[in-house]
C-alpha cells in the first residue's frame, strides 16, 4: 500500500489532505492550550478559595482554631491548596510536554511538506516541459511532411508539362528532394524527442512521483503517530499528580478522622471556665413580716441599726471612708420603686449636728482608717473607662490565669531573641578585636548596651507577670512591695500620704476582681490640710435601691458588707466592671457585686434625691 503507486495521478488531494493533517495539529494544540489556562484558573480560584477562609492573624478566629474541627478545617483548606498546586503541574507539563513539542514539530512538518511538493511541482514542471517539446516536433515533423509531399507533387507536376523548361523542372526537383531531406530530418528528431519523452515520462510515474508520494506518506504516517503520543501523553500527565491527589484527599480524610468532640469540649470548658462556685440555695423570703410591725419599727434606719453592730476602722468592715465620703448625714427616706422588702413612707431620723472638725481629725488618726491604695483607685478608672487592666485582672481567675501564662511565655520568646542578638553582637565585636580591619568594636558597645537593657527590662515585666501568675495559682499569696516596685505600679504615685499598698486578689462572682488589704495604710496628713470643706459637700444622691440577694464579706478596701436579704440604697450603677455601689448610711457605702443584690432604680427620682 503506497500513494505512490495508488495515488500517482492524486497530487492536488493529497496537498490538500497533508495541509488537512496540519490544521488538525493546531486544532490540537490550542485544545491543549486552553487545557491549561482552564487548569491554571481552577488553581488560582482554589488558592484564592482557601486564602479566603484561612485564620486571620493575631485575631479571634485565630485563636478559634484551637478546637479539633477548626484545625481539620484548616487542613482541609491547606490539602486544597496543595491540590491546586498539582492543577499546577498538570498545567505546566502540559505547556512542557505537549504545546512546545507540537508547535516545534508543526514548525517543522511545515517545511518538510513544502519541500516535498516542490519537488513534486518541479518534476511535474519536467514532464510538462519534455511534453511541449515532444508536441513542437511532432508538429515540425508533421509541417515538413506536407511540405515535402507538396513540393514533390510540384515537381511531378511540373516535369510532366512540356512547356516547362528543364532549368524550371530541375529546380523543381531540387525543391522535392530539400523538403524530403527536411521531413526526414524532422522525423529522426521527433522519434528521438519522443523516446526521450517516454523515457522520462517512465521515470516521472514510476520513479519521482511514487519516492515523493512516499516521503508525503511518511511524513503524515509521522504526523498521526505524533498526535496520538501527544493524547498518551496528556492522559499520563493526568495520571501522574493522581497519587499525590490521592494524598491530598487522605490527608482531608485523616484531618476529618482526628477530630475528638470531648477535646474540643474540654477546649470550651479552658476556653470559659471562670472558677467561681455555683451559688447556693435561695433562702425563703417572708413578706408577711413587714405587714406585723410597727410604724416605728418600719424605718430603714432603726432596722439597720438593730441588726448590725457599729463598724470599726479596725477590724474587716470597711464602711468608714472618711474624708473620701461625708459624715453625719442622715440617710434619705427609701424611694417610691424601693424593693420588696422596704417599707415606704418611714419617718426620717432627725437631722444630727455637724462635728467639728478637730473632732473628726483625732478620730481620724486615732482609728487609723484604711483609704483606697492608688492603684486600686487607678484600676477602678481604667476599667470604668474601658480600658483592660495590665495585670487582666477584670477576667475570671482560670482566664487570668492562661492570659498571664500567655504573656509570660511571649516575654520569655522575647527575653531568648534579645539574648541571641546579644550574642551575636558579642562573637562580632570579638571578631573585629581579632581583626580591627573588620570594624571598630567600640562600634558595638553602644548596640550592646540598648540590647543589655532591653534585656533587663524584658525580665522585670516577665518577673511582675510571674508574681501575678503565682497569686493566681496559689503559690503567692501576696507580694511586697520590692516586688511591686519593680513592676513598675508605683511610677504613678506620687502622693506623700499613701507609705504602703499592699494587695491580693479576691474574685467575685460575675468575673471581676477586687483588692485584698494586706497590711494597714500609714497615713500621715496634717490638720491644716482639712478644712470645712468636707462639711460642705454634698454626698451622691440616691438613684435606688437595692436587696441582697447573698451575704457578702466586704474585706477589701472600697467593699461593704451586706447581709443576705437587706436593702440599701444605690448611689451608683454597675458601668460595666461587675460592681455597684451602694449606701447604708452617711458613714457607710462602698462596692458590692453586682450579682450579689436585685437593683430597683427609681428613674423619676434619679439624680434629685439627696440627703439633708
Amino acid at each position: 500500500m503506497s500513494w505512490g503507486t495508488e495515488l500517482w495521478d492524486q497530487f492536488d488531494n493529497l496537498e490538500k489532505h497533508t495541509q488537512w493533517g496540519i490544521d488538525i495539529l493546531e486544532k490540537y494544540i490550542k485544545f491543549v492550550k486552553e487545557r491549561t489556562e482552564i487548569e491554571l484558573s481552577y488553581a488560582k480560584q482554589l488558592r484564592n478559595l482557601s486564602k479566603k477562609y484561612q485564620p486571620k492573624k493575631n485575631s479571634k478566629e485565630e485563636e478559634e482554631y484551637r478546637y479539633t474541627a477548626c484545625k481539620a478545617f484548616l487542613s482541609t483548606l491547606n490539602e486544597t491548596n496543595d491540590y491546586a498546586g498539582q492543577h499546577e503541574v498538570i498545567s505546566e507539563n502540559l505547556a512542557a510536554q505537549i504545546i512546545a513539542g507540537l508547535a516545534r514539530y508543526v514548525q517543522e512538518l511545515k517545511q518538510e511538506r513544502k519541500s516535498h511538493f516542490h519537488d513534486g511541482r518541479k518534476a511535474q514542471q519536467h514532464i510538462e516541459t519534455c511534453w511541449k517539446q515532444l508536441e513542437s516536433s511532432k508538429r515540425r515533423f508533421e509541417r515538413d511532411c506536407k511540405e515535402a509531399d507538396r513540393a514533390q507533387q510540384y515537381f511531378e507536376k511540373m516535369d510532366a508539362d512540356i512547356n516547362v523548361t528543364k532549368a524550371d523542372v530541375e529546380k523543381a526537383r531540387q525543391q522535392a528532394q530539400m523538403r524530403h531531406q527536411m521531413a526526414e530530418d524532422s522525423k529522426a528528431d521527433y522519434s528521438s524527442i519522443l523516446q526521450k519523452f517516454n523515457q522520462e515520462q517512465r521515470e516521472y510515474y514510476h520513479t519521482h512521483i511514487p519516492n515523493i508520494f512516499q516521503k508525503i506518506q511518511e511524513m503524515e504516517e509521522r504526523r498521526v503517530v505524533r498526535i496520538g503520543e501527544s493524547m498518551k501523553t496528556y492522559a499520563e500527565v493526568d495520571r501522574q499528580v493522581i497519587p499525590i491527589v490521592g494524598k491530598c484527599l487522605d490527608g482531608i480524610v485523616k484531618a476529618a478522622e482526628s477530630i475528638d468532640e470531648k477535646n474540643d469540649s474540654q477546649l470550651v470548658i479552658e476556653a470559659y471556665k471562670s472558677g467561681f462556685e455555683p451559688p447556693g440555695d435561695i433562702e425563703f423570703e417572708d413578706y408577711t413580716q413587714p405587714m406585723k410591725r410597727t410604724v416605728s419599727d418600719n424605718s430603714l434606719s432603726n432596722s439597720r441599726g438593730e441588726g448590725k453592730a457599729e463598724p470599726k476602722f479596725g477590724g474587716k468592715s470597711k464602711g468608714k471612708l472618711w474624708p473620701f465620703i461625708k459624715k453625719n448625714k442622715p440617710p434619705p427616706p427609701p424611694p417610691a420603686s424601693a424593693s420588696p422588702s422596704a417599707v415606704p413612707n418611714g419617718p426620717q431620723s432627725p437631722k444630727q449636728p455637724k462635728e467639728p472638725l478637730s473632732h473628726r481629725f483625732n478620730e481620724f488618726m486615732t482609728s487609723k482608717p484604711k483609704i483606697h491604695c492608688f492603684r486600686s483607685l487607678k484600676r477602678g478608672l481604667s476599667l470604668k473607662l474601658g480600658a483592660t487592666p495590665e495585670d487582666f485582672s477584670n477576667l475570671p481567675p482560670e482566664q487570668r490565669r492562661k492570659k498571664l501564662q500567655q504573656k509570660v511565655d511571649e516575654l520569655n520568646k522575647e527575653i531568648q531573641k534579645e539574648m541571641d542578638q546579644r550574642d551575636a553582637i558579642t562573637k562580632m565585636k570579638d571578631v573585629y578585636l581579632k581583626n580591627p580591619q573588620m570594624g571598630d568594636p567600640a562600634s558595638l558597645d553602644h548596640k550592646l548596651t540598648e540590647v543589655s537593657q532591653n534585656i533587663e527590662k524584658l525580665r522585670l515585666e516577665a518577673q511582675k507577670f510571674e508574681a501575678w501568675l503565682a497569686e493566681v495559682e496559689g503559690r503567692l499569696p501576696a507580694r511586697s512591695d520590692q516586688a511591686r516596685r519593680q513592676s513598675g505600679l508605683y511610677d504613678a504615685q506620687t502622693a506623700p500620704t499613701v507609705n504602703n499598698c499592699a494587695q491580693a486578689r479576691e474574685s467575685s462572682p460575675d468575673g471581676s476582681y477586687t483588692e485584698e488589704q494586706s497590711q494597714e495604710s500609714e497615713v500621715k496628713v496634717l490638720a491644716a490640710d482639712f478644712d470645712d470643706e468636707f462639711d460642705d459637700e454634698e454626698p451622691l444622691p440616691a438613684i435606688g435601691t437595692c436587696k441582697a440577694l447573698y451575704t457578702f464579706d466586704g474585706q477589701n478596701e472600697g467593699t461593704i458588707s451586706v447581709v443576705e436579704g437587706e436593702t440599701l440604697y444605690v448611689i451608683e450603677e454597675d458601668k460595666g466592671d461587675g460592681w455597684t455601689r451602694i449606701r447604708r448610711n452617711e458613714d457607710e457605702e462602698g462596692y458590692v457585686p453586682t450579682s450579689y443584690v436585685e437593683v430597683y432604680l427609681d428613674k423619676n427620682a434619679k439624680g434629685a434625691k439627696t440627703y439633708i
